[in-house]
């Protein structure tokens, strides 16, 4: 791993990966995969998750591979515990340097006559607010250093759909949180653009599709495949890669984006 090597894109920097451990599943999330990219070009990585056991072996799987990292506990729609990643991050760290906003869920969602108003607030406090708590919290030390690239971790779902008001809702939210801001905070030296992944393979998706509908993974995963133009869904590593270029300072000249991860889905929508 490039962790201690000093040659990776991310070599000497600080990154804090705010839902880094993943729903367990035959496949790798983008939490996770994100992590050990990180790691592996050279960060030093601060692994949050509610979960603390799921952060906890993302640090391990990273710290096997010869890379650093450690894992802390926080609920992002409690303003209290998100302070406690930006007290826990300066201790640990020294500088938050990157910040991915990852968290995200869904269930008990649907369309907009169908959806439970509990439902609804869940998803948007976890998602946007969530979001946007975390930011807040971790700009106050990025303005200070002057300098400091945010990634948010937004869907395909900002654009596209009609069954999921709650979740399509919450990513153009996200969306448009990137970009207020990429405006409001360029002066201060910081950077903030989204990924927008499409269908994807990871454990959330695939097992929490055929949990919920009675299938079996490979059913689903073979219909969500067929679904793509590029003929296969993409994987935790394709939003790694993606995040990893926005993160790193190869985009230092673009702030304000949302890059499709999506296998052209995104370009023949209408």
């Amino acid at each position: 791993m490039g962790a201690n090597e000093g040659r990776g894109r991310l070599a000497g920097k600080t990154a804090v990966i705010v839902g880094a451990g993943q729903t367990p599943g035959e496949t790798l999330g983008n939490g996770r995969a994100m992590a050990l990219l990180f790691a592996q070009e050279g960060a030093r990585v601060l692994c949050v998750d509610r979960i603390l056991a799921r952060a906890e072996e993302t640090a391990a799987m990273i710290a096997e591979a010869g890379g650093e990292a450690s894992a802390m506990k926080a609920d992002v729609t409690r303003a209290v515990e998100v302070a406690e990643i930006v007290t826990q991050a300066q201790g640990r760290l020294g500088r938050i340097e990157i910040l991915v906003n990852n968290v995200g869920i869904g269930g008990g969602d649907g369309p907009a006559h169908r959806v439970e108003e509990a439902a609804f607030d869940r998803i948007l406090s976890v998602n946007l607010k969530g979001m946007w708590l975390v930011t807040k919290a971790v700009l106050g030390v990025m303005r200070e250093q002057k300098a400091g690239a945010i990634v948010n971790i937004s869907s395909l779902a900002a654009r596209a759909g009609g069954i999921q008001v709650a979740y399509e809702i919450s990513k153009a939210g996200v969306n448009r949180l990137t970009a207020n801001v990429a405006i409001s905070q360029a002066r201060y030296g910081i950077r903030c653009n989204a990924v927008q992944p499409g269908l994807m393979d990871t454990p959330m998706a695939v097992a929490g599709i055929a949990g919920a509908s009675g299938r079996s993974q490979a059913e689903v995963r073979a219909e969500r495949d067929a679904r793509v133009p590029l003929g296969k869904m993409g994987t935790a590593w394709d939003t790694a890669h993606a995040a990893l270029f926005l993160a790193s300072d190869d985009a230092r000249f673009i702030t304000g984006a949302v890059l499709p991860v999506d296998g052209g889905m995104g370009v023949r929508i209408g």
